[in-house]
């Protein structure tokens, strides 16, 4: 037992002295290639492995013989660790360097290109990383680019829509200022109403710009949609009668929501002038509400004929109005500022409506949809249902 405590002595002494001089080098080493690193650290390994078998052979008196073959054992050892050192640093940097270079394709439009061959765990680990911030990236500019081209028609549409009343009023004023209005009293009505759409979609854009922004401040009670659905009705009356459109609201729930009856009444209310507005004569609109899974769904019903497949992602895009010509037909209620459906289906608004709607729902933690049903589109808004009271 002392002898082998003594041999242990004179081992620790022998691989020490290796370590201590070699933790200079391996920290020197640090900053460069992680295949001089994994090298320096075999040759201190070795150094170690070598000083402390000689210092137990000197101890033990070793004869010259044993002495000899327990070097050449050492030296083919050393060469095999440093050997297999070099080639598993090989390995390492080959693969850091095909990582680095696939990192270069991070966010490219042809998306991240992983390293074809095999790496270590670590490596692979950050390869699968690389690849999903990629996606994320993509997905970003996709959505930036998205945005970037709403902003952009919303501002070339804008411009346009306040261009053509603006024309319209300069030439009623001028024509009122000459004397030459064969019927002031029909200028004035008109100048009102051109005056009432443009405020109407200056609100409109006011109130987009808070959503967007995130600063549009709820104010959330306990209200049963019945109440929310009739108050849209009667204030949509008016339209539908002057348009000859039946207002049907008899499938309606008396389920609770927590919601901001304002704001929701003004959802309700965009969605059923648009559908009042795609509706030809002697058509039916009609509002309805359901339960089911925790929510509540309402839906607007028209008969527009139905939207084309290939619009239907983008009716809630801002300034989308379905249209190819911007031209508004004729003023209507303020409020009524986005349209639904193909060309025959205009809107003589801005676009922002739909927009507004999708914000508004979203905010109260709900969502906006709409599909085809038979004879025209069936816009649908779903809320958190309201917390049972016990």
């Amino acid at each position: 037992m002392k002898d082998l405590l003594l041999i242990a002595a004179f081992a620790a002494l022998g691989a020490g002295a290796s370590g201590l001089l070699g933790w200079p080098a391996v920290r020197l080493l640090r900053r460069r290639s992680v295949a001089l690193s994994l090298f320096g650290v075999a040759v201190v390994t070795v150094l170690a492995m070598t000083t402390g078998t000689l210092a137990v052979a000197q101890a033990m008196f070793l004869s010259h013989h044993d002495l000899g073959v327990v070097i050449t054992v050492l030296c083919m050892a050393a060469v095999v660790s440093l050997a297999t050192a070099a080639l598993l640093g090989r390995q390492v940097v080959a693969g850091s360097r095909a990582l680095a270079l696939a990192a270069r394709t991070v966010g490219s439009d042809a998306g991240f290109a992983a390293p074809d061959g095999p790496l270590g765990s670590e490596l692979a680990a950050l390869s699968a990383e690389l690849s999903a911030t990629s996606a994320r990236l993509a997905e970003s500019r996709r959505r930036e680019q998205t945005l970037e081209s709403s902003r952009r028609e919303l501002i070339a549409w804008i411009s346009h829509d306040l261009r053509t009343p603006l024309a319209g009023l300069r030439a009623m004023a001028e024509a009122l200022e000459d004397g030459v209005a064969e019927d002031p009293r029909r200028y004035h009505a008109q100048i009102r109403t051109e005056v009432d759409r443009l405020t109407g979609m200056v609100d409109d854009l006011f109130e987009l710009s808070r959503i967007q922004a995130g600063a549009l401040t709820l104010s959330l009670s306990r209200v049963s949609v019945y109440d929310l659905v009739g108050d849209a009705i009667a204030g949509a009356h008016p339209l539908a009668r002057q348009r000859g459109v039946r207002l049907l609201g008899d499938s309606v729930e008396p389920a609770p929501v927590e919601v901001d009856g304002r704001e929701i009444t003004r959802v309700l209310g965009n969605l059923l002038v648009n559908a009042i507005r795609s509706t030809p004569a002697d058509g039916v609109v009609a509002v309805a509400a359901r339960q089911e899974r925790g929510e509540v769904v309402l839906s607007v019903t028209d008969g527009c004929g139905g939207i084309p497949e290939p619009d239907l992602p983008r009716v809630f895009e801002t300034g989308w109005r379905g249209v190819s010509a911007r031209t508004p037909r004729a003023p209507v209620e303020v409020g009524a500022d986005a349209g639904h459906g193909d060309a025959r289906h205009g809107d003589s608004g801005a676009g922002l409506g739909l927009a507004i709607v999708r914000g508004i729902v979203e905010a109260h933690a709900g969502r906006a949809s709409v599909h085809n049903v038979t004879g025209g589109c069936c816009f649908e808004i779903a809320l958190p249902a309201a917390a049972v009271l016990r």
